[in-house]
């Protein structure tokens, strides 16, 4: 078990860009895949991107992000990156970051760590 650490958040102008860092720390458990997620005011929580940590390092991109957005990791780390170029106003959200875990000695069910979230604005 242990914690998602979030970092990168901030406000910058459309077109402009960020990247969201999240690191899962602690011990006795294995990364099964990382994403990111978004929520506004007001709207429930989309999907943003998500990535395996197993079985090949695949991606998935919501639609609307497609193009801008770039999701990476550091298998060392236990880290995934998230790079959002091209910034618009909709993008504004609270993005959190979500890993699927299991259990380095346990049951072999699947478990889930939520970060706190992080502040993204897109204004001018």
């Amino acid at each position: 078990q242990g914690r998602l650490v979030e970092s990168g958040g901030g406000l910058v102008q459309p077109g402009g860009s960020l990247r969201l860092s999240c690191a899962a720390s602690g011990a006795g458990f294995s990364i099964l895949n990382m994403g990111w997620y978004r929520q506004a005011p007001g709207k429930q929580r989309e999907l943003v991107a998500t990535l395996t940590f197993i079985s090949g390092g695949y991606t998935n991109y919501a639609d609307f992000v497609k193009g801008r957005f770039t999701i990476s990791r550091d298998n060392a780390k236990n880290t995934v990156y998230l790079q959002m170029n091209s910034l618009k106003p909709e993008d504004t959200a609270v993005y959190y970051c979500h890993a699927r875990y299991i259990l380095v000695k346990g049951d072999s069910l699947e478990y889930d760590f939520w970060g706190q979230g992080t502040q993204v604005t897109i204004s001018s």
